[in-house]
């Protein structure tokens, strides 16, 4: 057992509220030990310094989990830092415990109390071994940190002084939550000067960092003692050009200094701030890069790449990049910025293929699927974001699905079977519960008696989607009976793919996805073989996931509301899947269409206004110059990004051969387009990187293929196979 659980909780003997707290325990050691370790976690978030030298790298330690069952701790050698005379100094902060949506307190350990637990075990060379553990011994005292919330900011006093460390108190709060780190840790990735020094009509003084992004700004502070200095976090100006912060909700985000003569440097230590634009108050700027922002995400090894002939698509391709970076933190939040910033289940269902293609999370989502089986109900049931509160009701289709299509998809992209025996009883469990639903449906309850169909459910619909008048309407014009069975369905064909991949018995379930597919038909599909619920997410999930086998009618009725419209409809259920069906129905120059429509509604149409990251709402930034509801309107929200899936398996062509995984087996099979002289991208797997190119040449047009070693691939291009060998290959048609 880790030294860790030797060691005792302490919390501050008495605590301000909202104020950062130091322990501190001062030492004396024989140099120098063989080796040092660092064993350390908090309730709050912390940063660790051992004689001035900061102990870790990654910053917003231990991470966010659900803390009523499991808090991560991290190990660090510093036997380099060790010296005679020692101090450790560890900073503790609010952080994620205290989040609004989730709720720690019990009666040892308050709502408001920040705690610590470490060891740190010298070993020697002669057998020595020395343990400091965490105790009555440790001193603690307020810092000049005098305020500090998640979404609200910091304010930094330094005519606060610090006194002298009281005896620090020991609390009997329990061990048995405690677990090596899982996650990726959240790092300092880059560094972005201030481009664009703006004097609003307004008069406020803000710099543009060009970029939108998840982090916080570092920058040097000099001023009369007392001066008071103030930074507001924001994402957009208005039409006019000046700050709009109404989207934040009740999140101030802001950092606010008070100065005490001398120059000092100033960081944020407790929290980020989604932003692109920082209004200054208190302090002259002559010079937008007198302020950087650092900016912070988990560490993910980037994997994927794409490049084309249209300078709006590229764009929108790095749009998906900053939108996965801005929000990949410890738990792939929704958006960065406003007062919510959760592990939403449906953007993370969505988004999960692509950003598998754009970097390496594995070990970012196998943390996070862990999450997700300590908050899964009994009955079965999954929240609509994890961690949270244990009294959400959660349960909503293309959200709860999480479970099933998430670790099926860390299986297909990283080949890990693993993955799928930690998480079977989890998509088990789910299926289960709709199934259970589905059962105990009773007349009175004024819906269906059908017990293959998951109706009469709580669900949150087709989010966000533009097919009903109103298009600040959330729900959608989609038939949620249509969406949960839909679901229910597909969940039940990923399961039984997991178990066949296990070598599990999956007899029973082959036997109710045939049921709920045949019940599918006989209430959702008229006599001409359409959907009675005539809308575009209907039909794409119909088609998708291969609900009734005469496509033909599907397919037409898809292709006449698309062309009806002129443009999507889809929110968040139907937009991931439609360019793909729309290529495997062989309407790709539609799917093309649609990509590179610039006008609203489309994905082009945010960048055309300027954007830098991907848009909550197809409209939160209107045509007309007004803003869609500050209720619920982020600029860093990364779910419609989930088109890049289509940009690297349909554009670029890169597939994985049916009951492959882990790009053992490759399929090349772009689908060109004149809009376009080129096309090229790659993703890189344990294997290597998998390269695609094509463009339009006078001798018609080239493929250029990459294929890794011990890897086999094949190009399929207008109907012929063509056998690919290892390294490039170059075709001409």
């Amino acid at each position: 057992m880790d030294n860790i659980f030797s060691a005792s909780w302490i919390k501050p003997a008495r605590q301000r509220k909202d104020t950062a707290i130091d322990f501190t325990k001062h030492f004396e050691a024989r140099p120098f030990p063989k080796k040092a370790e660092l064993q350390i976690s908090c309730l709050g978030v912390y940063n660790c310094f051992i004689n001035g030298k900061n102990v870790t790298s990654s910053v917003l330690n231990p991470g966010w989990t659900d803390y009523n069952n499991r808090i991560q701790y991290q190990t660090y050698d510093v036997t380099e830092l060790i010296e005679k005379e020692n101090t450790v100094k560890v900073g503790v902060g609010i952080g994620w415990r205290f989040h609004k949506w989730y709720d720690l307190s019990s009666k040892i350990i308050s709502h408001g109390t920040l705690a610590l637990i470490a060891s740190l075990k010298l070993t020697y060379e002669d057998g020595e071994e020395i343990n400091i553990y965490t105790d009555g011994s440790w001193k603690a005292s307020e810092n000049n940190v005098r305020y500090n919330n998640m979404y609200n900011g910091e304010t930094v006093d330094f005519t606060f002084r610090e006194k002298e460390g009281t005896p620090a108190r020991v609390i009997p709060y329990t061990k048995d939550t405690l677990i090596p780190h899982e996650g990726a840790p959240i790092t300092e990735n880059e560094v972005i000067r201030g481009k664009k020094l703006i004097k609003t009509p307004e008069g406020d003084t803000v710099i543009d960092f060009c970029q939108e992004l998840t982090g916080y700004p570092v920058f040097y502070v000099k001023g009369k003692k007392g001066d008071k200095i103030k930074l507001r976090h924001f994402e957009m100006l208005t039409k006019d050009g000046n700050v709009y912060t109404e989207n934040l909700r009740s999140a101030k985000q802001e950092i606010n200094v008070i100065c005490d003569g001398k120059v000092h440097f100033v960081k944020p230590l407790y929290t980020f701030y989604g932003f692109r634009y920082i209004a200054v108050e208190g302090m002259e700027i002559t010079s937008p890069d007198e302020i950087c922002a650092v900016v912070v995400h988990s560490e993910m090894k980037r994997t994927g790449h794409f490049n084309c002939s249209d300078d709006t698509i590229n764009q929108l391709y790095n749009n998906i990049i900053w939108g996965q970076k801005g929000n990949f933190l410890d738990v792939p939040t929704d958006c960065p910025q406003r007062d919510e910033r959760l592990g939403w289940t449906g953007d993370a269902q969505v988004f999960c293929k692509v950003a598998s293609y754009n970097f390496n999370v594995e070990q970012f989502f196998r943390k996070w699927l862990g999450d997700l089986r300590v908050m899964q109900k009994n009955s079965g049931s999954i929240p609509s974001f994890v961690p949270t509160k244990s009294d959400d009701h959660g349960g909503s289709s293309a959200w709860a699905d999480v479970v099933t299509v998430l670790p099926w998809q860390m299986y297909l992209t990283y080949g890990n079977r693993e993955i799928l025996e930690e998480n079977y009883l989890l998509m088990k469990k789910w299926v289960d519960f709709m199934r259970s639903w589905a059962l105990k449906k009773k007349p009175d309850e004024g819906v269906s008696t059908d017990p293959y169909l998951f109706e009469g459910h709580w669900h949150f619909g087709d989010w966000l989607a533009l097919d009903l008048p109103d298009k600040e309407a959330v729900g959608g014009a989609t038939d949620k009976d249509i969406i949960g069975s839909a679901f229910f369905y597909y969940s039940a064909c990923l399961l039984i793919k997991a178990s066949q991949v296990l070598g599990k018995d999956c007899k029973y379930y082959k036997n109710l996805a045939k049921n709920i597919k045949k019940s599918f038909i006989r209430k959702y599909i008229d006599a001409n073989g359409r959907m009675i619920c005539n809308t575009q997410t209907a039909a794409v999930l119909a088609l998708h996931f291969g609900l009734y086998d005469k496509k033909e009618p599907l397919a037409q009725q898809l292709t006449e509301l698309v062309n009806s419209a002129g443009h999507l409809t889809t929110g968040f259920v139907g937009t991931p899947y439609l360019l793909h069906v729309l290529s495997d129905i062989g309407e790709s120059g539609l799917s093309y269409k649609l990509l590179t429509r610039k006008e609203f509604p489309s994905w082009c149409y945010p960048v055309t206004q300027g954007a830098t990251t991907m848009w909550e709402r197809w409209n939160g930034y209107k045509p007309d110059g007004t803003f869609a509801t500050p209720e619920m309107n982020s600029f860093n929200h990364y779910a419609y990004g989930a088109v890049g899936d289509w940009m690297y398996e349909n554009m670029l062509g890169i597939k994985q051969k049916e009951g492959s995984a882990g790009f053992t087996d490759i399929v090349f099979s772009p689908e060109t387009d004149r809009y376009f002289s080129f096309a090229e991208g790659s993703i890189e797997n344990r294997f290597g990187k998998v390269y695609s190119r094509w463009e339009f040449t006078e001798n018609g047009c080239e493929y250029t293929f990459k294929v890794p070693e011990n890897t086999n691939a094949e190009a399929r291009i207008n109907g012929k196979t063509y056998k690919l060998n290892t390294g490039i290959n170059k075709i001409v048609l």
